[in-house]
């Protein structure tokens, strides 16, 4: 699909045009839909920075940003849940030929997506419930959560009829490994993850 085709004018799709003049009001905020709805993201904390880097590291060294795959941050995934509705992950594993999969606004089909990850930050239900949906009926084949209110990592797979089939939490001092099916062996040493996202007490 080009993007010529299929890029649209956003003054015809109004819940597009309200999250853009969103985004030009406010500064280091991520805004989504999600189910005909606009989903507000504050800016990350450094701690937030800190996890995302710390994951995107065994990505790296299990080769998948290469020819074949690419490890990218904060790119677009259409969604089918409504004419309009959009989520941008922290973390994406997409097909290295993702730019010919372009829709719309930034964001790609998700077809070309093998795994999306997310570090919760205040809205973190959106991460645990709301996106689970999305993403499940995206048929994306690997969600990880990083559940920074929790201390507690999600590995999300086998999507079908809209739901994961199987959902696995992992806690401190376990290690999560992921389906090779993303284009590689990784494996997530959860504490070290977790620690890296944990702002430090302030007195």
């Amino acid at each position: 699909m080009s993007a010529a085709s299929a890029e649209r004018s956003h003054g015809d799709r109004q819940l597009i045009a309200e999250a853009n003049r969103l985004v030009d009001r406010n500064p280091g905020y991520r805004f989504e839909i999600i189910g005909g709805q606009i989903l507000a993201s504050p800016p990350p904390d450094g701690p937030h920075a800190e996890a995302l880097t710390s994951l995107t590291v065994p990505f790296l060294v299990a080769g998948l940003h290469t020819s074949e795959t690419r490890v990218l941050q904060g790119i677009g995934l259409w969604l089918p849940s409504g004419t309009e509705d959009y989520a941008i992950p922290d973390l994406s594993v997409v097909d290295a030929d993702y730019q010919d999969t372009y829709v719309e606004n930034n964001c790609y089909d998700p077809i070309c997506f093998r795994l999306v990850l997310e570090v919760t930050s205040s809205n973190y239900q959106s991460d645990l419930r709301t996106k689970v949906t999305a993403y499940a009926s995206a048929n994306v084949p690997v969600y990880v959560i990083v559940d920074r209110k929790h201390q507690r990592l999600h590995v999300i797979t086998d999507p079908a009829g809209g739901e994961y089939a199987s959902h696995r939490v992992h806690a401190p001092g376990e290690s999560a490994q992921l389906p090779d099916s993303i284009g590689g062996k990784v494996t997530l040493d959860v504490a070290e993850i977790l620690e890296a996202g944990r702002p430090k007490q302030t007195s």
